[in-house]
């Protein structure tokens, strides 16, 4: 019983040791200068956010209907 006990008191410590405070700097250093043609630099939160550019999205077309595989030269079967 105390075995189980003591697992379940050491799982809630692990889950409340997460930082919840706000992003700064590290002491003695500055965040990244702003971009070109922008007065201020940006916040923390704003430069851990990806740009438009860099969210990928599907290229490829999901199949609508059934359609027959290709041979695949690579498709061998188990060794025996």
């Amino acid at each position: 019983m105390r075995k189980i006990a003591a697992v379940i008191f050491l799982a809630t410590a692990l889950t409340a040791c997460g930082n919840k405070a706000a992003l700064q700097p590290k002491a003695g250093q500055n965040l990244p200068p702003p971009p070109y043609g922008r007065e201020e630099p940006l916040s923390a939160e704003a430069l851990l956010e990806p740009s438009q550019q860099s969210v990928l999205e599907r290229s490829v077309e999901l199949r609508r209907r059934s359609e027959e595989r290709e041979d695949n030269p690579f498709d061998l079967p188990p060794p025996e």
